[in-house]
């Protein structure tokens, strides 16, 4: 929130992750940025992807910069929960007027039964 009330909306997704970058640095939060990962098919290798941060070792953190948020953009955030195997990740965009996130959430962990049977 800090981040998005010091600059507002309007810059490019990079300005956003290194002010980000900044921000979990002084809060002490361990971190890396533009992780890549393997993306498997039928465990074959197809090619590599990069989450915007992956935080604490445990929140995969993606971040935008556009008008509004849109379905494919929580596909993609919830594809890397998957990816990586993690119960749930943070999609955060900077780009409206109002900062908007969302939290996203790995059907297929084993920490998310009790959510997928509420959403069924």
């Amino acid at each position: 929130m800090k981040v998005h009330s010091t600059l507002g909306n309007g810059f490019q997704e990079v300005i956003y992750q290194r002010a980000m970058a900044i921000e979990m640095q002084k809060q002490g939060l361990l971190f890396s940025r533009e992780m890549e990962m393997t993306i498997f098919y039928d465990g074959i290798d197809i090619g590599t992807r990069r989450v915007d941060f992956f935080v604490e070792e445990t929140i995969m953190l993606e971040l935008k910069a556009v008008i509004k948020l849109e379905d494919v953009h929580l596909a993609q955030a919830m594809n890397y929960c998957q990816a990586y195997k993690l119960p749930i990740g943070l999609l955060i965009n900077f780009g409206a007027k109002s900062m908007e996130f969302k939290r996203v959430y790995n059907l297929n962990h084993p920490d998310n039964k009790e959510y997928k049977k509420s959403q069924n």
